[in-house]
């Protein structure tokens, strides 16, 4: 045992490091060192925070956390509070806070829709003085600023900006690089000038070409996506594919061995269904340029009804309004016709099958199950809308092309929507319109429940565009008009706002930036008295009663007035003289391609077909179309972005499969029908 002085020896020497160590730990527990602010990096903080920083701080970073909590301010959307926070800035900045100050000040010009002036603010920054996170802000706003319309500006803007950026913001990028080549028009496109040194952008360009040229091919679209890879291994786009592209790439070939056609052969519909028909055989078949062939027999039906008249409106079949076959319809022709099997018909070439189905003779379900045992691997139809929403409801394995839209779009995998829709129309019109510059549009339409559907579909659209509310003015029955016509009343360019409930704008996000949607206020109300702004008038009426419409409006516009006209496929009907051509001067229509001349050999064997009536070449057109998708349907499906040239339209597929047409638009000219473009 050691003594006791020893011990008290070696205690007495840990007493001054323990003092030693007790003084260090005082000292950095007095409290948590001040966070550091960067306003150069990411603002990944809540502005409250910030705001309690700037609060909290007396020295010279008091600034840089008030700028950083109006970035935060902005992305959260709180524009008043960022406004304020923007105006008690102090007017003494360094280099450094007077470019961040020029970013925040255009990311709320942008907020508020004030493009010219966030490009004026743009236009100031020094680019070099900028971080790479301050960089790619930079180019975000540039983007937002061009709105999403497609030019070389926004093309060299998403270049620059692709190198700073990384992860999910960087496929973004380049998804985004994509979707504005691909909405770029192919003449826009063709006439853009680049510099030699630009081979970034010329491996986007020659990509775009590829696309273009090989869209409807499947195999060889990707085969040209892989030899551009090799051409252009260091386009950002080689190492990752727009996800477009990339889904291109993975697609696989629906089955088309065997087709299930359902078509009502009976009743009211038979006429419209045997006009379909004949366009899907024809187009299978490969005679659509042979000689002409006698129209389809009318259908035979113990209902006095059934029997559609020649120059009924097809849009009343193929749209939500169809008439539909009565339950008396269907008892009169099960009963008077026998139930034959379906019938099979073969193409050589593709070495397909199509099966054709009555669907007035049986209910949808049993039909489906049936094709689905005759080993049926698509389903083109049916065409009336109730059949529709009962095929949308079956859940049925097969791949279906709907000939029609049911009430409400149901998004399934294996169901597409093809319809020749008075909706679809309207829609393609308010495009066609807004293209031209017009604004402040007048809709004049029948007073019923179509002409409900029409502004309906028109006003949502136009609102989608960025328009503000449209006008609608109904009208009645032919002999009103004459009436009016008579009296000298004419008609004037006025109306009541159509009143729709627009989808919810979404906002974008650009490099960790977010840029919100357009603002919406409370639209003007237009007046319901005088002529108001109205700058173009879209007219949906028959023939007869655009005879009667024109005049109407020139007696009080008078002729020489600036308001433009538009009309839709309903009043374009064959038989019109030069008469008529020339009281139409200057009215611009729309119509499906095969009847705006595109294929003049294929438009005067049908017309021959069907004894000059337009509505059944439409629906003939339509067969053809069919006949088309279902060969494509995978690619509708799986591949977005894709489009066909068809004879009712340029087709193309939204998310819902829901296949959309642009229209050809022409216009009377002195006595002829000239293309608009």
């Amino acid at each position: 045992m050691l003594p006791s002085k020893i011990v008290r020896h070696k205690a007495g020497r840990f007493v001054p490091v323990l003092l030693a160590a007790l003084i260090l730990a005082a000292c950095s527990g007095q409290g948590p060192q001040a966070p550091t602010v960067n306003i150069q990096g990411p603002a990944t903080g809540a502005s409250a925070y910030y705001l309690q920083q700037a609060q909290q701080s007396s020295d010279d970073s008091k600034t840089d956390w008030q700028l950083l909590a109006i970035r935060a301010l902005l992305k959260e959307g709180k524009y008043p509070q960022a406004n304020q926070q923007l105006n008690q800035l102090p007017s003494q900045l360094s280099d450094i806070q007077q470019q961040e100050l020029l970013l925040l000040k255009a990311q709320y010009q942008i907020a508020q829709q004030n493009r010219n002036d966030a490009l004026q603010l743009l236009g100031q920054v020094k680019t070099g003085a900028l971080s790479k996170d301050e960089l790619a802000r930079y180019y975000g706003l540039q983007i937002a600023a061009s709105q999403g319309q497609p030019s070389l500006a926004l093309l060299r803007n998403y270049i620059a900006q692709e190198p700073l950026l990384s992860g999910t913001d960087h496929q973004n990028n380049i998804d985004a690089m994509w979707q504005t080549l691909t909405q770029m028009p192919q003449q826009q496109a063709n006439n853009l000038v680049i510099n030699a040194d630009e081979n970034v952008l010329q491996g986007w360009l020659d990509l775009l070409a590829v696309w273009r040229a090989n869209t409807q091919d499947a195999e060889m679209l990707k085969a040209g996506i892989k030899d551009w890879q090799t051409r252009y291994p260091q386009n950002p786009a080689a190492k990752n594919l727009p996800t477009q592209l990339t889904q291109a790439q993975n697609f696989t070939k629906a089955s088309t061995s065997t087709i299930a056609l359902m078509l009502p052969l009976n009743g009211q519909a038979q006429v419209f269904a045997n006009a379909i028909q004949k366009g899907f055989n024809d187009a299978k078949n490969g005679v659509l340029t042979a000689a002409p062939q006698p129209a389809p027999a009318q259908p035979t039906s113990t209902d006095p009804n059934a029997a559609a008249q020649p120059n009924a409106d097809p849009n009343a079949v193929v749209s939500p309004s169809a008439p539909e076959a009565t339950p008396a319809d269907q008892q009169n022709s099960a009963e008077t016709q026998p139930q034959a099997q379906p019938a099979v018909a073969s193409d050589p070439a593709s070495n397909a099958q199509v099966k054709v189905y009555d669907t007035s003779s049986q209910p949808i379900q049993q039909l489906l199950q049936q094709a689905q045992q005759d080993g049926a691997t698509l389903v083109v139809g049916p065409l009336l809308k109730s059949n529709v929403e009962a095929v949308a409801n079956s859940q049925t394995p097969l791949n279906v092309l709907a000939l029609n839209e049911p009430e409400q779009i149901q998004n399934h995998p294996n169901i597409c929507y093809f319809a020749l829709s008075p909706e679809d129309e309207a829609r393609d019109a308010a495009h066609h319109i807004w293209d031209q510059g017009k604004r402040q549009p007048l809709l004049l339409v029948p007073r019923n429940s179509f002409g409900d559907r029409v502004t309906k579909a028109f006003a949502q659209e136009w609102q989608t565009l960025g328009g503000s509310t449209a006008m609608q003015q109904r009208f009645g029955s032919v002999s009103e008009l004459k009436q009016g016509i008579n009296s000298g009343a004419g008609i004037a360019l006025s109306g009541t706002p159509i009143n729709v409930t627009p989808d919810q704008p979404q906002g974008i996000a650009i490099a960790g930036l977010t840029i919100p949607a357009p603002q919406s206020s409370t639209p003007d109300v237009a007046s319901t008295s005088g002529g108001g702004n109205v700058d173009s008038v879209y007219i949906v009426s028959t023939q007869e009663e655009m005879q009667l419409i024109k005049p109407m409006i020139s007696m009080r516009t008078g002729s020489r007035s600036s308001v433009s006209l538009y009309a839709s496929s309903r009043s374009f009907q064959a038989g019109a003289g030069p008469d008529f051509r020339l009281e139409m001067d200057g009215l611009q229509f729309s119509d499906i391609p095969l009847l705006s001349g595109t294929n003049p050999g294929l438009m005067q064997q049908a017309t021959k077909s069907f004894n000059n009536d337009y509505s059944l070449v439409r629906l003939y057109a339509m067969g053809i179309d069919a006949w088309k998708l279902a060969n494509h349907f995978n690619q509708m499906r799986q591949v977005p972005g894709f489009a066909l040239d068809g004879n009712t339209g340029k087709l193309s597929a939204d998310t819902d499969c829901v296949i959309n047409r642009k229209l050809t638009w022409n216009q009377y000219r002195q006595g002829e029908i000239r293309s608009v473009n």
